[in-house]
């Protein structure tokens, strides 16, 4: 498995994570009043035999979570256990005895603990420190310290901006690239800057995400603005590599998932992703798109027929040239759905001259 594949697993896990304590979840408040009382904690989630072979002593609790009935658990030096939903407490005052010969990199007895449960159970683990008044989070491998909601909301802020970039820049290359598809004059380059500049919005969606899942309730401002910039640009990403990859998209997809951002940045990478090699001089290749993002414009046209249409026709250019007769041979494409098909692309197509 490639490392950034890795590391977009762990990125999933950690997500899951975060939405199990994030702000307006039960858990999330019982932290949040942990913290005001300068209590401290440790809380395990998932009771199963692997994390209750690694417990010793404390009690059955079995009751409702609770942010008052967490909060009044953890005044007592045990961890508190957890049900995997987090909605029941099924131990207090638990002791952590995972195996010390487990490698740690933390000091303090409660932090050294809940790092080697982690590792040995691949449970997750809250660990609240109370002198430092921060909240870390554990699971197999995976340390995750938890930012403040100002923090996270500058950070949401920082990546919308340059998210916001992108975008424009986005927006100018698809202008020019639909104007050189109805020209049928793209050169392979035209290809590979579109789909660089469309999956950084990806990554820098994704970056806004997390912090919106960390920021629960607080973050639907946020939220509104992302959707707001992004809009359809990663559909259109996706159609952008249904009309020019070489093999299958499928491959194309995972490809592009697996590549790290620097590597994303360099062209031969995506024309090897796209099935074109790695020779420099393929990038003035002259390629004709499937039809499929053009199409997808067009109102109303399902993309089972768009699917139908590009089948059979094989390319834009032929698409164009095709009259309403041979159009009316396609599946699910009558007569009156033809001559919309061919009234749009024209209209389309003088939007874009």
């Amino acid at each position: 498995m490639s490392g950034n594949k890795r590391e977009r697993r762990k990125e999933e896990k950690l997500w899951k994570f975060l939405k199990l304590i994030a702000p307006g979840t039960p858990l999330g408040q019982g932290l949040k009043i942990i913290l005001q009382a300068d209590t401290g904690g440790l809380i395990v989630v998932e009771n199963t035999e692997k994390t209750l072979s690694a417990v010793e002593g404390g009690f059955k609790v079995n009751c409702g979570l609770t942010p008052a009935s967490v909060a009044e658990l953890a005044k007592m030096d045990g961890a508190i256990i957890l049900s995997k939903d987090t909605k029941r407490i099924l131990y207090a005052n638990t002791q952590l005895v995972p195996d010390y010969l487990i490698s740690t990199t933390e000091r303090g007895t409660r932090h050294r603990a809940a790092e080697r449960m982690a590792k040995q159970t691949n449970c997750p683990v809250i660990a609240i420190s109370q002198s430092r008044q921060v909240i870390t989070l554990y699971q197999g491998k995976i340390k995750y310290v938890l930012k403040s909601t100002p923090e996270l909301i500058n950070e949401a802020n920082q990546a919308l901006q340059t998210l916001e970039r992108y975008r424009t820049a986005f927006n100018e290359i698809l202008i020019g690239l639909e104007l050189l598809e109805f020209q049928d004059e793209v050169r392979l380059i035209d290809v590979i800057k579109a789909i660089q500049r469309g999956e950084m919005i990806k990554r820098i969606t994704e970056e806004v995400e997390r912090c919106i899942v960390e920021l629960g309730e607080e973050a639907r401002l946020i939220e509104m603005q992302l959707k707001e910039i992004v809009g359809n640009t990663l559909n259109e990403t996706r159609q952008i590599i249904q009309d020019y990859v070489k093999g299958s998209c499928k491959t194309a997809f995972l490809g592009l998932e697996e590549i790290s951002t620097e590597e994303l940045l360099e062209t031969p990478d995506i024309m090897r992703i796209l099935g074109y090699g790695m020779d420099a001089e393929n990038l003035d290749f002259s390629v004709s798109p499937r039809g499929y993002r053009i199409l997808s414009k067009i109102p109303h046209l399902p993309q089972g027929v768009v699917k139908n249409v590009v089948g059979a026709l094989g390319d834009l250019p032929n698409i164009m040239n095709s009259t309403v007769l041979e159009l009316t041979e396609i599946k699910e494409v009558g007569e009156k759905r033809a001559n919309s098909i061919k009234r749009e692309l024209e209209q389309l197509k003088d939007r874009a001259f």
